[in-house]
């Protein structure tokens, strides 16, 4: 039966999504000298992070005072910049509860430098912040980085001398506008003489780390990078998709500062374990252990490949790029996606003449598999969007830092309700979207969607997409009558969507190519292997790729929810697509039909009620009022 490969394969791919998610484990402080040890870096972050310390506090001169001992005993020759904090950072800390006077309203970076065998040489800078919020003791943002720099350093020099000068900066003053990032770029005397830099920061408390941000034209940097992965404890997270948004975001850290001079480098940070953000709750003892080991451990190894290059990374192109489950960097340039275009619409058209002799598939089914496609990925927008409102407003309808404190918080189960109802869109979709009664599910999407819109505010996509989904859900008759139908055309979907954005943002494209040219590959051998999708020599290959195909996109899935879900949930809808294309051909058979129907009606349930108890769960102060 098909249905139990469906289920089997689907939870398989859920089983290596959480895999490859997981944060590696922290070592000891036994571990050999040259690697890095979550554990020794602990020591450090447990003095720095005692308490808050943000600029003018007296914890930020204990800080302050600590961090420069740490860097003398080193070995790093240390000094101390400082510069004048700009009017609208005095202004933010003062709204904050910070004392600007009481730092003479100037910001104090600490500099440490271990100098290289060829001084000559462009160096290696490693940059983290030492202030905080005044309401955080900030463990991970960014005691965390600041420690893992430490140890970074100290396993450096147990590797032994490098050609390459390593510069560390711990600047002050971010939490108030970038302030001490501004002062040592725009000025310093060694700003000039740095060609790379490696950036640490945290929005969480754990997670694994990903490298979401490089400088502009990487192709050097990301092949640097994907070097250094199998060297790296649990591998790495990153793709260019991460990259593209983050450029055309409006925050930014201090890597935002040198890498608009031009500057190559990696911006490393997790996200996970959201409610710890800012937080009190970021203390030493809350922190992920494992989130710290691995954003230390890609610290070392890239920092260590970059002081030992015999030239560093220049600013040519950029890539397209990804990682797979962590353990391998696959890149190529942005030209190439036309090709995995041109070669997944083969073996797609080769599959679909297959299927038309042997299995009677016709042209317009496969315009109905398509709109398929098309009523999925719009219910599931209006869905979402519905559900995600369960939790709370949009941030941007937040009017104070502790009501978006407190939406962060309530992401994980904004993540759940929004997964939960992606998954009952696809069961209907998998059960046949045509035997619903039309007036029910029309009925449904037009209530979500006044939900919606009334407690998220006006948006243009989502009255778009409820049009667009209440229309197909009247004329049932649009429904695919095939399974080659259904099949074939949500791949033609997806590359016709992967073609668009080839066009508009190549290096996000992958999202799509890739997976479509899976799906079209197995499409096109199953074709001549099995056209009736019977018998396990074509069910195999079909539940395989849903499981690895599946099983990354859920992976990826993830922290861009973390990323962009608070106001974006509809981004859950654009992966279930894409995993809905690899899982369509296991869709269960007409005496399944019902009951899947009937489960499709309960995770919804399910996903708006999860939804709704992240307001109990993590509710909001009495001032933290909404707009």
């Amino acid at each position: 039966m098909r249905v139990l490969w469906l289920v089997g394969s689907l939870a398989l791919a859920l089983l290596i999504a959480v895999l490859s998610l997981r944060s590696p484990e922290a070592l000891g402080i036994g571990e050999p000298r040259q690697d890095f040890a979550a554990d020794r870096a602990m020591g450090d972050i447990r003095e720095i992070a005692r308490r808050p310390h943000p600029v003018g506090s007296p914890d930020h001169t204990r800080v302050q005072a600590y961090l420069l001992q740490r860097m003398t005993a080193l070995g790093l020759e240390t000094s101390v910049q400082t510069g004048p904090l700009s009017d609208g950072a005095i202004r933010h800390l003062s709204s904050m509860g910070g004392d600007p006077e009481a730092a003479n309203f100037t910001a104090s970076n600490l500099i440490g430098v271990l100098p290289g065998r060829r001084p000559e040489l462009p160096a290696v800078a490693l940059m983290a912040h030492y202030d905080t919020v005044p309401d955080s003791a900030g463990a991970a943002d960014d005691s965390t980085g600041v420690a893992a720099i430490l140890e970074t350093v100290r396993a450096l020099r147990a590797r032994g001398p490098a050609d390459r000068t390593l510069v560390v900066l711990f600047t002050d003053a971010e939490e108030i506008g970038l302030e001490g990032a501004r002062v040592f770029w725009g000025g310093h005397p060694l700003r000039d003489r740095i060609g790379a830099v490696i950036n640490l920061e945290a929005r969480g408390g754990g997670g694994r780390a990903m490298m979401f941000e490089t400088g502009r034209g990487n192709a050097q940097t990301i092949d640097r990078f994907a070097q250094a992965t199998h060297r790296v404890n649990g591998g790495v997270t990153s793709n260019s998709l991460a990259v593209f948004v983050y450029e055309r975001m409006p925050n930014g850290t201090d890597f935002t500062i040198p890498k608009d001079r031009g500057v190559q480098g990696l911006n490393l940070a997790f996200i996970g374990r959201p409610e710890q953000y800012h937080a009190p709750a970021s203390m030493p003892q809350a922190l992920d252990r494992g989130a710290v080991q691995h954003i230390g451990s890609q610290a070392l190894e890239n920092a260590d490949a970059l002081l030992r290059a015999p030239a560093l990374p220049k600013g040519e192109r950029n890539v397209v790029y990804a990682d797979l489950f962590g353990q391998v960097v696959i890149s190529h340039p942005p030209a190439l996606g036309w090709g995995l275009l041109g070669l997944a619409a083969a073996l797609l058209a080769t599959a679909v003449w297959r299927a038309s002799r042997r299995a009677g598939l016709t042209w317009v089914d496969l315009g109905r598999g398509c709109v398929d496609g098309l009523w999925f990925l719009s219910t599931a927008l209006v869905l979402t969007q519905a559900v995600r409102t369960l939790a709370g407003p949009m941030a941007a309808r937040a009017d104070s830092a502790g009501a978006y404190y407190t939406l962060l918080a309530r992401l994980p189960w904004m993540e759940a309700g929004a997964a939960l109802t992606v998954f009952a869109a696809a069961l209907a979709l998998l059960a046949g979207r045509g035997s619903v009664d039309r007036r029910i599910m029309a009925g449904t999407i037009a209530a979500a969607a006044l939900v919606g819109l009334g407690l998220g505010g006006v948006n243009l996509v989502i009255i778009g997409a409820a049009v667009i989904a209440i229309g197909l859900s009247l004329a049932p008759g649009l429904a695919a009558r095939s399974t080659w139908g259904g099949w074939s055309g949500l791949i033609l979907l997806v590359l016709i969507v992967g073609g668009l954005a080839q066009a508009v943002a190549p290096e996000a494209a992958f999202l799509f190519l890739w997976p479509a040219l899976l799906a079209a590959a197995v499409a096109a051998g199953v074709a001549f292997a099995d056209p009736g999708l019977t018998r396990p020599a074509a069910l195999l290959p079909i539940a395989l790729a849903v499981a690895l195909g599946g099983g990354w996109l859920m992976g990826l899935a993830h922290p861009t929810f973390l990323g962009v879900g608070m106001d974006l949930p509809g981004v859950l809808a654009l992966m279930g697509l894409l995993i809905l294309m690899l899982v369509r051909p296991l869709s269960a058979e007409t005496a399944w039909a019902r009951p899947v129907l009937i489960a499709a009606a309960a995770v919804l349930v399910l996903g708006a009620g999860v939804a709704a108890i992240g307001q109990a769960a993590r509710p909001m102060a009495p001032a933290e009022t909404q707009a």
